[in-house]
């Protein structure tokens, strides 16, 4: 958010003097490529992780720690001056897997072994976590655990490196894509992932790793993986494929963005031609997260341009190195490639790559369809192999064992049974693929055995399978307030009257919107301890980027902090206006979102202002936003037209 463009000034091709503290300290290792040995130096994080006389790590280490997937945390619900520090692992999973049997009961008993808690069902139950990133986090492990929990990691071909930090983070696909005929995301995500993997001696050295365990990464040769230099990337950095699939029931081949290919600093998109895909449009500049009391915007990335599959590798290596030279090193919050594009524009990005090898591409396609947002839930027919995969939802991603379903013994248990394999999807949820015809109905009753679908007894509504929340408080030191768990609890209010809407709710705990409840029919945006901001102009198809309740005329915001209990009532009552002034076009099926756009946030804000279940709560504040007016290459996204 930000009072005017004008304020956004990036130092562009930042000068060594200028480098901000965590620059300097990712020189120190020259690029992850060397182990700190002094035990006095604030980046030997070998030594810190086993220092037993204190429980965190240095600021230094702390920012070296997450490259190798680590963030130190603590309990946020305790008080007092002694902080109770517990760590957080991220296992990077790219295009969400395959997960074999035996990597899937590695993790579960890494998991079993150091990570329990009880702040998700009351008494003391390990659990994993599943992201919006296809990653798997493990929460809540005690600093003497670390070295001993990543080795096990290590063990299954999984690794933590990656998983956090100034690097290309986990490379986004759809899974379902591995069994398509013409298209296979999945593995280009895998071919990505290994290309953008860091350097492994350090991280090899750090937490004493054998090596075998990481030959695939330790053996590529350098024409085969980035070149990092001496300090890494700026910020991190996100890449996403969307994919194609074949619809069984439309006969005929559709586009699918189930990984929100723009809300990524690049996403892929498949072009479909004479019945193959060859070739793919880029997207850049694609990033969510803001920084309150900074001026900061969230966007979508824009077209960049249509590259060949012969040269797409080199074509993303050039996007990263001219962020690489080009982008911030001094303002972390303007370190993101959106900022370049922003300030240089997206015409002087484009020749910048091309200068990059003679690198050849072709304009972007106006109007390319890219595909909804697909969840992939319940039954769907694999079509190059005949076998039949199954999308289980799994409630913000959290795998555990709890009074709505034993969902982390399930899944054990149907690895155990059944010849199958395991994907995680970009929305949290999990795929077990590989099931033959004959065992669909023994897996239906399997997965009833233990709950799943099922939620206070009663089956999950459309709205909740639709919507979601990131982590939250008490797992994210970053995060103001709950998310993950105040969201099931907010559908539980919500589904009775509108469960079966085909609309998103989604819910983050701070303004980096992990989530991406900016993309869904409804964001509720954390400002502070149990207070959220609404986010309204996304759809539920992830095609459109929501924004805060601004005047277009007075730039007065509106519902900046609504409280935690009045969050059901506000949106109970977009509920309300949308079904008492809808057209017929959007009947319920995702229509809300463009009945918000079509009728303008200026009316929205006037119904909320003559209800009296919320006049209450219009109480404006100086809006933090932009006057309307486009950047260079950012689009704001903004929602425009009103209502006659």
């Amino acid at each position: 958010m930000l009072e005017n463009l004008a304020e956004i000034k990036p130092n562009l091709k930042t000068k060594f003097e200028d480098f901000s503290g965590p620059e300097k300290a990712k020189l120190s290792t020259q690029g992850l490529t060397l182990t700190i040995k002094s035990i006095e130096h604030p980046a030997n994080l070998h030594h810190q992780l086993r220092d037993p006389s204190f429980e965190d790590i240095s600021d230094v280490a702390e920012s070296l720690a997450k490259s190798c997937g680590i963030y130190l945390e603590f309990d946020r619900a305790k008080t007092g001056e002694e902080k109770d520090w517990r760590y957080m692992l991220r296992i990077c999973i790219p295009g969400g897997g395959p997960i074999t049997r035996k990597q899937w009961e590695i993790l579960d008993d890494v998991t079993n072994k150091y990570c329990i808690s009880d702040r998700y069902t009351g008494v003391n139950k390990p659990s994993l976590r599943i992201t919006t990133r296809q990653n798997i986090q493990l929460h809540w492990v005690k600093k003497q655990n670390v070295v001993d929990a990543v080795q096990a990691i290590a063990k299954s071909g999984f690794y933590s490196i990656n998983g956090c930090g100034d690097n290309t983070r986990n490379v986004m696909a759809c899974p379902l894509s591995q069994f398509s005929g013409i298209y296979n995301a999945n593995a280009w995500a895998q071919k990505l992932g290994k290309y953008f993997a860091l350097p492994t001696a350090s991280y090899i050295e750090i937490f004493e790793i054998d090596p075998k365990y990481m030959r695939e990464l330790n053996e590529r040769k350098p024409e085969e993986r980035f070149d990092y230099g001496t300090n890494l990337l700026n910020r991190k950095f996100k890449i996403g494929f969307s994919a194609i699939h074949y619809d069984e029931q439309a006969k005929k081949y559709v586009p699918d963005n189930c990984v929100e290919l723009r809300t990524d600093d690049i996403g892929i998109a498949p072009i479909l031609e004479n019945g193959s895909a060859k070739r793919f449009q880029v997207y850049i500049g694609g990033s969510q997260g803001e920084k309150n009391g900074q001026p900061t915007f969230a966007a979508l990335g824009v077209p960049f341009g249509i590259f060949d599959e012969s040269n797409l590798m080199e074509g993303l290596d050039a996007i990263v190195k001219v962020h690489k030279e080009w982008g911030d090193r001094q303002n972390r919050y303007w370190a993101r490639m959106k900022y370049v594009i922003y300030k240089m524009g997206i015409k002087w990005y484009r020749e910048q790559v091309r200068q990059i090898n003679n690198i050849d591409f072709d304009p972007p396609i106006e109007n390319f369809d890219y595909g909804d947002r697909k969840l992939h839930h319940g039954w769907i027919k694999q079509q190059s192999t005949g076998l039949w995969a199954y999308g289980a939802f799994i409630e913000n991603g959290r795998v555990i064992d709890g009074h709505n379903g034993q969902l982390k013994s399930m899944v054990r248990y149907l690895m155990e049974n059944y010849p199958i394999t395991l994907f995680t999807t970009p929305n949290q949820d999990l795929i077990f693929a590989n099931i033959p015809e004959e065992d669909k109905h023994r897996f239906e009753n399997d997965i009833k055995k233990f709950g799943h679908g099922l939620r206070n007894g009663k089956p999950y509504s459309k709205l909740r399978i639709l919507s979601g929340a990131c982590v939250g408080r008490d797992t994210c030191r970053l995060t103001y307030t709950d998310s993950e768990k105040f969201e099931p609890f907010l559908i539980d209010e919500l589904e009775t009257k509108w469960g079966s809407m085909a609309e998103s709710i989604g819910i983050t705990g701070c303004e980096r919107q992990c989530f991406r409840p900016a993309t869904k029919t409804i964001g509720w945006v954390g400002s502070g301890f149990n207070l959220y901001t609404l986010k309204i102009g996304g759809t539920e198809d992830a095609r459109n980027q929501g924004e805060p309740l601004v005047d277009p005329g007075t730039m007065e915001m509106y519902l900046r902090n609504v409280p935690k209990s009045e969050v059901a009532k506000v949106t109970n009552a977009l509920f309300e206006f949308y079904l008492a002034n809808r057209l017929p076009e959007e009947d319920g099926s995702g229509g809300m979102g463009y009945f918000f756009r079509r009728v303008g946030i200026k009316k929205i804000i006037e119904y909320f202002k003559s209800n009296p279940k919320t006049v209450h709560l219009m109480k404006p504040t100086k809006s933090p936003l932009p006057p309307r007016k486009s950047p260079t290459a950012i689009e704001p996204f903004k929602i425009t037209q009103q209502a006659s």
